[in-house]
């Protein structure tokens, strides 16, 4: 039985690839325009095209997720992994020892920039996938600022507006997280320990007829 939640971020990939990407073994998907350090591939084979805007590893191919060197409707499977972090506050202190968060992953220097770059990512997913074509989009969360940004919410809607229909939702669930110092004392939110993997089908069709069932029927 395949469940919606899990603290292994490698039984749900392998799970989504059970059900949406092909249950033969060694099936996975075919681009990772945001590779990084490979995480994602412990358990899974690494995809067939790999890119980074700053490539860490040498088969992995600069460009920008924006802006990828395929035709259009010519992918069939995307997994997208992008960055989550905005602020301009004191997480962008990279002299705190403290800091892990900002040493790890990439910090964008406002919120209408990390949303944007969603947008545009999801807009060249859409010109790129094939109809029936899946994207896997892994997201967290966010308080900046103290304020509450519900990514997940934002892409499903950035999604839905493309006729990218919402297939699944597996929740990743985390024992322990990094935190900087100077949130421990400034805490006034929950702490998330949890993100999200969304799994995405190209079908206007039933991407409309969902939507138009839950806001619009009469």
């Amino acid at each position: 039985m395949v469940k919606s939640i899990s603290y292994s971020q490698d039984e749900i990939l392998q799970n989504i690839i059970k059900l949406y990407i092909g249950k033969e073994d060694g099936c996975t998907f075919q681009v990772d325009p945001c590779y990084s350090k490979g995480n994602f591939y412990k358990k899974i084979r690494t995809p067939q095209f790999c890119f980074d805007i700053e490539p860490q590893l040498p088969f992995v191919k600069k460009c920008d997720c924006r802006h990828l060197p395929f035709g259009e409707e010519t992918i069939e499977s995307i997994i997208f992994d992008p960055p989550f972090l905005a602020t301009k506050g004191p997480s962008l202190n990279k002299c705190d020892n403290n800091n892990h968060i900002n040493k790890r992953f990439g910090v964008y220097s406002s919120e209408k920039e990390l949303f944007q770059m969603y947008k545009d990512s999801i807009e060249e997913f859409n010109r790129i996938l094939v109809n029936d074509g899946i994207l896997v989009v892994k997201i967290q969360d966010k308080i900046s600022s103290g304020t509450q940004y519900l990514s997940h919410v934002a892409i499903i809607n950035f999604c839905n507006q493309l006729g990218l229909y919402c297939e699944d939702i597996f929740v990743l669930l985390a024992k322990s997280r990094l935190v900087a110092g100077w949130q421990v004392k400034n805490q006034k939110h929950s702490r998330k320990f949890h993100s999200y993997f969304l799994v995405f089908r190209k079908n206007s069709k039933k991407c409309e007829k969902v939507l138009k069932e839950m806001y619009y029927n009469e």
